[in-house]
């Protein structure tokens, strides 16, 4: 699926601002559509409790816009666990979901196992590490999906402060996925920031595709929605600001490759190496190895647990 003509113009993504869908108008368009609100977390206990009580107040309690919140505890040595819920979520420990298809962890293994774990038939995924943490991150992406049938995967957006200064993306987006998904896969280009971590779609799409492990798991998704069922399904919606965690820049060179080995397995079999050796200069040697969860489609315990 790599693009013949680079200079091809696709059709521009559908595009949308949070402010577009009032609550009132969500509460309407819900009816009887469940929808879950999933927290993948590892070591969060300074922000996932605020996260969840947010959530909780706002659009559980006062609303029924939101019907549950599962925090997947991927692993944490700290007290996460237990301020997500005394905030109101049930907490999910990944290491006691689908144990048989091995104990690792990482993103992907995290947002797989909260898409078993959860029940809504639309399910967004919020990360646990935001510090001005608003409801409209949630209800900017449910907009496209309670009212547009034809969407079937919604990405966010956001302006990401650092250092004072309002920039774009980070710098793992700027300097590798958007580069190139301009170069390989034009018709994606217009997203915006295809490794954002607020994101949502119908269960009936995503568990039909499969999740990378670790930190190819978002352009990967991406990149499998758009293949299976077209650009067409996927929106991004504009969710103002954000501000989290930014990490040193050794921490983003295994990211990067993370990143570029999903896309380039997708884009360019046989291109990128399954397993390399990462050598930054003074550091230990870091192995990237890529390995992927199955839809959950074609697992038996899934289908039990959510019955068609």
């Amino acid at each position: 699926m790599v693009a013949e003509d680079v200079g091809v113009t696709a059709a521009p993504i559908r595009t949308h601002a949070a402010s577009e869908f009032p609550l009132d108008a969500l509460v309407g368009a819900k009816g009887a559509t469940t929808v879950s609100v999933c927290i993948p977390a590892r070591n969060e206990e300074p922000t996932v409790g605020a996260i969840v009580d947010t959530i909780r107040t706002d659009l559980v309690d006062a609303l029924g816009l939101v019907d549950e919140i599962v925090v997947i505890d991927d692993h944490s040595t700290d007290a996460t666990a237990a301020r997500a819920t005394a905030a109101g979520a049930r907490v999910v420990r990944a290491a006691e979901v689908l144990g048989e298809f091995g104990a690792g962890h990482g993103k992907g293994e995290a947002l797989w196992k909260s898409l078993f774990a959860s029940t809504g038939d639309i399910v967004i995924w919020c990360d646990a590490d935001v510090r001005d943490f608003d409801t409209g991150f949630i209800t900017g992406l449910l907009g496209p999906l309670l009212t547009d049938p034809a969407v079937g995967f919604v990405k966010g957006f956001y302006e990401r402060p650092d250092d004072g200064t309002v920039r774009g993306g980070g710098r793992v987006t700027e300097l590798v996925a958007r580069p190139m998904l301009t170069l390989l896969l034009p018709e994606l280009a217009g997203i915006v920031q295809p490794l954002s971590g607020e994101y949502g779609g119908r269960r009936s799409v995503l568990e039909q595709v499969p999740f990378v492990e670790a930190y190819g798991v978002d352009i990967a998704m991406l990149i499998d929605i758009a293949t299976r069922f077209g650009v067409g399904a996927i929106a991004q919606v504009d969710l103002g600001r954000r501000v989290h965690r930014n990490r040193p820049l050794h921490e983003l060179s295994p990211m990067a490759a993370q990143v570029m080995q999903a896309a380039l397995r997708r884009l360019a079999p046989g291109l990128a190496a399954d397993h390399a050796l990462l050598n930054p200069p003074d550091l230990v040697p870091i192995e990237i190895t890529y390995r992927e969860r199955p839809p959950l489609i074609e697992v038996p315990e899934y289908l039990a647990a959510h019955p068609r």
